[in-house]
C-alpha cells in the first residue's frame, strides 16, 4: 500500500472508473465502489471494467468493493453515482465528517433539487464539492490533457485540501466557490447535448447547430441567474467549456440519444437498451417544470422535453423556428414589436 492516503469513489460507471484511474497514476491507493458484482471481480481479478469502460487497463493500486461501508473511513471519496441514486447510494453510506465531491451532473426527478442539496440530506457531515468540466471518460483514463472546474463549498480552506489530492499532471482543476453555477451547468448541458443530437440526427447542418449551441447557452444563463449562479462560472469550464464538448461529438451519451431521436428512434427504446445513463433525459422534465414555475425562457429544453415525450422531432425543430423574432439580447428590446 502507498503512504499517501485513499481515496474512495462510488461509482464504477465509465467516468467514475476513469477517475479511479486518473487519482491512481500518482501510485495513490483508490478503493472504487462497483454495484455490480460482475464489475468488483473484473475490476480486481482482470484490471478491466469491460461493462462500462473496456478501453483501459487499470492500475494495480486500484481495488473494487461492493460493500459500501468500506469507503466509510475514507476522508476524501468522489460520488460518481447516477443522479437520479445519488440520495438512495449516499443514505447507505455511513455519516462522517469528509471530503464529498460530486461528480454527477443532473437534477434529481421529483423534487428539483441539485445534487448538492441531496447530498447535504443523504450525508451530513460532509463538506461538499463539485467537480465538473469537458470531460470524456475514455480521454480521463486514457491520460490526455484535461481541465475541470472544482467548486468548494468550504472555499479556500477546502480547496488547499482538496486540489493537492486530486489534481495530476494531466488533469488540472480550477478553484470556484459557486456549486451552484457548477452544478447548473453541468445539468443543462446534457439537455442542449440531445438537441444538438436531434439536429445531428435530421441533418439540418452546422449551422443549425452552432445556433443551438449559443441559444442554448442563453439559457444556462437565464437559469443559472434565477437560481444565483455567478455568470463567470457559467462562461468557464463547467459551463461553456463543457456545453461544446459535449454538444459536439457522438462520444457525448446525450448528444447519441438525440442523433437517434433525430434519425427516428423512439425515448423508450433508446433508454430501455442503455447501459450508461443520458443524464439529459432525466434532468429535461425536472428543468421545463422548474423554468416555468420561476417563468424563465427555455425554448430549446421544452423542445427537448416534447421530443423525449414522444413528439416528431421534425415538427418540434418547426415550432421552435416559427417563435416570434426577438432581440438577441434580452435589455434590447426597444425596436421590437
Amino acid at each position: 500500500m502507498s503512504e499517501k492516503a485513499t481515496i474512495g469513489v462510488i461509482g464504477a460507471g465509465a467516468w467514475g472508473t476513469a477517475l479511479a484511474q486518473m487519482l491512481s497514476t500518482d501510485g495513490r491507493d483508490v478503493l472504487i465502489w462497483a454495484y455490480e458484482a460482475e464489475v468488483v471481480e473484473a475490476i480486481n481479478a482482470e484490471r478491466r471494467n469491460p461493462m462500462f469502460l473496456p478501453s483501459a487497463h487499470l492500475n494495480e493500486t486500484i481495488r473494487a468493493t461492493g460493500d459500501l461501508a468500506e469507503l466509510a473511513r475514507l476522508d476524501t471519496l468522489l460520488c460518481v453515482t447516477p443522479a437520479q441514486v445519488m440520495g438512495k447510494v449516499l443514505g447507505e453510506l455511513p455519516t462522517a465528517p469528509r471530503d464529498l465531491v460530486l461528480c454527477s451532473k443532473g437534477i434529481e426527478a421529483g423534487t428539483g433539487r441539485l445534487m448538492n442539496d441531496v447530498a447535504r440530506e443523504a450525508s451530513p457531515g460532509s463538506e461538499i464539492a463539485v467537480l465538473s468540466g469537458p470531460t470524456f471518460a475514455h480521454e480521463v483514463a486514457a491520460g490526455l490533457p484535461t481541465a475541470v472546474t472544482l467548486a468548494c463549498e468550504g472555499g479556500r480552506d477546502q480547496w488547499e485540501r482538496l486540489s493537492p489530492t486530486i489534481a495530476r499532471p494531466a488533469f488540472r482543476p480550477y478553484y470556484s466557490d459557486d456549486v451552484t453555477g457548477a452544478e447548473i451547468g453541468g445539468s443543462i448541458k446534457n439537455v442542449l447535448a440531445i438537441a444538438c443530437g436531434v439536429v445531428d440526427g435530421l441533418e439540418l447542418g452546422q449551422n443549425a447547430r452552432s445556433a443551438l449551441i449559443a441559444r442554448g447557452y442563453a439559457e444556462m444563463q437565464r437559469f443559472g441567474e434565477a437560481l444565483g449562479a455567478q455568470a463567470e462560472t457559467l462562461s468557464g469550464l463547467c459551463g461553456l467549456g463543457d456545453l461544446v464538448l459535449t454538444c459536439s461529438s457522438t462520444s457525448s451519451r446525450n448528444f447519441s440519444l438525440g442523433k437517434a431521436l433525430g434519425e427516428g428512434r423512439s425515448a423508450s427504446e433508446l433508454m430501455s437498451d442503455r447501459r450508461t445513463v443520458a443524464e439529459g433525459a432525466h434532468t429535461a422534465p425536472v428543468l421545463a417544470q422548474l423554468a416555468d414555475n420561476r417563468s424563465i425562457a427555455m425554448p430549446i429544453t421544452i423542445a427537448v422535453n416534447a421530443i423525449l415525450d414522444g413528439e416528431n422531432p421534425r415538427e418540434v425543430v418547426a415550432r421552435l423556428l416559427a417563435r416570434p423574432l426577438t432581440a438577441e439580447q434580452p435589455g434590447d428590446q426597444s425596436d421590437i414589436s
